[in-house]
C-alpha cells in the first residue's frame, strides 16, 4: 500500500518537474523565434579623447527604424547603419567577406589622421609612382603638403597618392598595413584583413557591416569629414599648376543632405559606395559593395531615403 501511494505521488510530480500541467498534462509551449544574421552594434569610440570636438554637422537624435524594410538592393551585400548609435537598420548580406576597393581609403585615412602632422612635407620616393590605373602623377623628388595629398585621395581616390601616404606615415607600405589592421580589429572590424592602402584587387576583405563600422568612426573625426564632403577640391600641383579635383561621389552634387564618404571600382569588388546623410540631426551611414556599376548611385540612395524617411 505504502509503495502505491509513493510511486502515485511521483508520478504528479514528474509533469511538474517537466514544466506540464499536473491535470492535463501538456506539454509546455514553446515561442517560435526565426533564424536571423546577428545584428551587432557597433563598439564604443574607445580610442578618441571624450573631450575631441565633433564635426559640426553632427547627429543629435537617433534614426526611427521605419515600419517596413526596404527594397532588397540589387547588390551583392549592403548596410544601413544609424551614425549616431551605430545600430544597423538593415543588413543584405551584411557579414559576407568581399573585396570593397577603394573604399577601404576610409581606414588608410583614419590611420594617417591618427599618426602624423598633416601640416608636414611628403618626398615622393619611386615606389610612390608604382600604382594604377587611377593615379595623380607623382614623381620622384616631388614635394607635397601631407594634408593635401590625404584630401586628394578623398576626393579623386589616387592610387598613387594612397602609397606615399602609407610609406611617409609608417616607413614602409607593409608596416603600414599593420597599422591598418590594427586600427580595423580596435573599430571591431573583426571580418575584415587589409593587404595594401588603396584597394587595388589583392589578398584582402571586409564586409559591408565592417565598413559601416569604418564610416561610423570616420563620421566622427572633422578633418575627414570635412573633406569626403568636398565637391571639388582646387590641388596645386608640384610644379605650381593648379588642377581641379571633383569628387568621385556623384550623390554629393545630387542632393543637399549628402554628407559624403568614399567610392570604390575594380572588377574583383564592383561598384562599391559608403555613403552618408543627415536631416533635421538624423544621419544615416549606407554600405553598398558588388554592385553594377549602373545600380550603385539608385541602389545608395534608396537605402539613405529609406533610412532617413524622405
Amino acid at each position: 500500500m505504502r509503495l502505491t501511494v509513493a510511486f502515485a505521488g511521483i508520478m504528479l510530480l514528474v509533469p511538474l518537474l517537466l514544466g506540464c500541467d499536473a491535470t492535463t498534462r501538456r506539454p509546455p509551449a514553446i515561442s517560435y523565434i526565426p533564424k536571423a544574421e546577428p545584428i551587432p552594434v557597433a563598439t564604443p569610440v574607445l580610442d578618441m579623447p571624450r573631450t575631441r570636438n565633433l564635426p559640426t554637422n553632427f547627429p543629435t537624435r537617433p534614426l526611427a527604424l521605419p515600419s517596413a524594410p526596404p527594397r532588397r538592393p540589387n547588390c551583392a551585400s549592403a548596410c544601413v547603419m544609424d551614425a549616431l548609435t551605430g545600430r544597423v537598420l538593415y543588413s543584405h548580406n551584411g557579414n559576407q567577406r568581399r573585396q570593397v576597393a577603394s573604399t577601404q581609403k576610409l581606414v588608410t585615412a583614419l590611420v594617417v589622421l591618427e599618426n602624423g602632422n598633416l601640416n608636414k612635407d611628403v618626398l615622393i620616393e619611386p615606389s610612390d609612382t608604382r600604382a594604377d590605373p587611377t593615379k595623380l602623377g607623382l614623381r620622384s623628388g616631388q614635394v607635397y603638403n601631407k594634408g593635401e595629398l590625404l584630401h586628394a585621395l578623398m576626393v579623386r581616390s589616387f592610387n598613387d597618392v594612397a602609397l606615399a601616404l602609407a610609406r611617409d606615415t609608417a616607413g614602409s607600405v607593409p608596416r603600414f598595413i599593420d597599422m591598418m589592421n590594427a586600427k580595423a580589429r580596435r573599430m571591431g572590424m573583426y571580418n575584415s584583413r587589409f593587404a595594401n592602402p588603396n584597394g587595388l584587387p589583392a589578398n584582402q576583405y571586409s564586409t559591408a557591416i565592417d565598413m559601416a563600422r569604418c564610416a561610423y568612426y570616420a563620421y566622427r573625426n572633422p578633418s575627414l569629414r570635412s573633406m569626403v564632403c568636398t565637391s571639388t577640391f582646387d590641388f596645386t600641383l608640384a610644379n605650381g599648376r593648379h588642377v581641379m579635383l571633383n569628387n568621385t561621389n556623384k550623390l554629393l552634387n545630387k542632393y543637399s543632405w549628402v554628407t559624403g564618404m568614399k567610392t570604390g571600382y575594380t572588377n574583383a569588388a564592383g561598384r562599391c559606395l559608403v555613403s552618408s546623410g543627415g536631416v533635421n540631426g538624423r544621419h544615416a551611414i549606407v554600405v553598398v559593395l558588388g554592385c553594377r556599376p549602373s545600380l550603385i548611385w539608385r541602389e545608395s540612395e534608396n537605402l539613405l531615403k529609406w533610412a532617413l524617411q524622405i
